[in-house]
């Protein structure tokens, strides 16, 4: 690997960490609870992205499919959040 690619996986996951402890303070200070949803997605999304950038790190294909969980999870889980704030129930 090279010094090019190294620095740049070094920041980037950085970046992503900085992002989610942001969401994470979102989180738990939001003022309403779309907010917290919201937070919650996001880092759902950020979780799933490092899982990628560690896989092109180490050269895994086991990250993919933890990222594609992680999508998968994060999506359905704020697809029920979005419905019972809406109607107040998830399951009709």
């Amino acid at each position: 690997m090279s010094g090019l690619l190294f620095g740049a996986i070094v920041f980037t996951l950085a970046c992503q960490v900085t992002a989610m402890a942001l969401c994470l303070l979102r989180l738990v200070r939001g003022p309403s609870a779309q907010d917290r949803v919201l937070a919650m997605d996001l880092i759902c999304t950020i979780a799933m992205l490092v899982l990628l950038v560690l896989a092109i790190r180490y050269g895994s294909t086991m990250y993919f499919d933890a990222a594609l969980l992680i999508a998968v999870s994060g999506f359905i889980s704020s697809a029920a959040m979005a419905k019972f704030l809406l109607r107040g129930e998830v399951i009709e």
